[in-house]
Parts: C-alpha cells; structure tokens; sequence
C-alpha cells in the first residue's frame, strides 16, 4: 500500500480553512473518492482509495492511501502527490 501525505499551511480558523477544501473535495468526488466530516476531520474513501484530511490550526494534512486496485488501474503516488499539492495550494491562495 502506497502513502501520500501532503501538508498545507494556512493562517484561517479551523472553520474557514475546512470551507477553502470545497474545491478540493469537488476534486476528489470526480474520482469517486468522498469524504465523511466528523468535525475538523473527514475519512476519505472511494474504490482503492482510503484516507484522511486533518484541519490543525495551521496547517491542513491529506492522508490518501493507494489500495492494490489504485495501483492495478496505473495511480502514480508521484504524480498523486503533486496534483494535490497544486490543488490545495490554491484553494488557499484565494
């Protein structure tokens, strides 16, 4: 199983900052990976796909762990790891 975590700083509340991952969850939902909020935390899961996004005080931290049905249809962690980079750098840049 294949981990990718990536950590996105932010100087929001708890509350702003989880309403700035909309887009990013939109995102993910076009992958069929949802995500389960349970106050500042949410569970990710979709086909292959589990993981998390914890919102800290500063900073926002996405899990995605890659099942073997991730890696059977070809999902690279590498470039895995640098779309979400890209995505989350600009929800937080508005």
């Amino acid at each position: 199983m294949s981990k990718v975590v990536v950590r996105q700083p932010h100087g929001l509340s708890t509350t702003d900052a989880q309403k700035r991952m909309g887009s990013f969850q939109e995102m993910m939902g076009k992958y069929g990976v949802s995500a389960n909020w349970s106050g500042s935390k949410a569970t990710l899961k979709g086909v292959g796909v589990g993981g998390s996004i914890e919102i800290h005080e500063k900073e926002v931290v996405v899990t995605v762990k890659l099942g073997m049905m991730a890696k059977a249809i070809g999902v690279d962690p590498v470039r895995l790891q640098a779309s979400i980079e890209k995505r989350l750098r600009a929800a937080f840049e508005k």
